[in-house]
């Protein structure tokens, strides 16, 4: 018997108030903001500031950093004010607690994933972090950790339990996301290549067509 199962979509990567508004509209949850220069979906401070201003009291705002320094966290902190900061880096169990401490907000914390050995790196995660993120591992030579529109084996993740709630992330489409939703169990997915019409471009009836398909999974029970 399959059963409808509820779940919360993550639009990462977001540059325009179009994106924001398309989302929010369409029943997503959070709003990922991309802190990394070699990212085609990197936002300067300023105009981060206006799209999680945009988000506010809409979307839970995501700010995706990548091993950042206290400084520049702070600086980021102080002017975009997100709700989440997301650990896209190599931060290790007690860089993401110190993180957390210090700046006063949940942490996300991604994890690399190509095998099932993989996962055995969330156990020491679970107690430094609020939330977790499994991502498909970059490619070899890859300049920037995620976007890359790579998935990995979502069967790996099913039946597993973990003690903070997660994210399935990596080469999610409109097509597959109910597949994978069905495979991995995933209660929260995290999109960004997925829904674009180019590199950096959130497609806004891409947007509304994913988050319908992600909403509709279900599950066998």
């Amino acid at each position: 018997m399959t059963v409808p199962v509820s779940v919360q979509v993550k639009i990462c990567g977001i540059t325009s108030a179009d994106a924001v508004d398309a989302a929010a509209s369409a029943g997503a949850a959070f709003g990922g903001l991309v802190f990394h220069p070699n990212s085609p979906r990197n936002v300067e401070l300023e105009q981060a500031r206006s799209l999680a201003d945009h988000m506010r009291g809409r979307l839970k705002s995501v700010a995706l950093i990548v091993d950042k320094d206290d400084a520049g966290i702070e600086a980021l902190v102080g002017l975009v004010r997100p709700d989440f900061l997301q650990l896209h880096g190599s931060e290790s169990a007690r860089r993401a607690a110190y993180i957390r401490g210090k700046f006063r907000l949940p942490v996300i914390k991604a994890i690399p994933v190509a095998t099932q050995a993989d996962l055995f790196a969330a156990s020491e995660y679970e107690d430094a972090a609020d939330m977790l993120m499994f991502d498909a591992r970059p490619p070899k030579g890859a300049q920037r950790p995620g976007g890359h529109g790579a998935a990995f084996d979502w069967k790996i993740l099913s039946g597993r339990n973990f003690t903070k709630p997660w994210f399935l992330a990596g080469g999610l489409t409109q097509d597959n996301i109910a597949h994978a939703v069905e495979l991995s169990g995933a209660r929260l997915v995290d999109v960004s290549s997925g829904v674009e019409s180019a590199p950096g471009v959130k497609d806004p009836q891409r947007i509304r067509d994913f988050i319908q398909a992600a909403t509709m999974s279900k599950q066998n029970a």
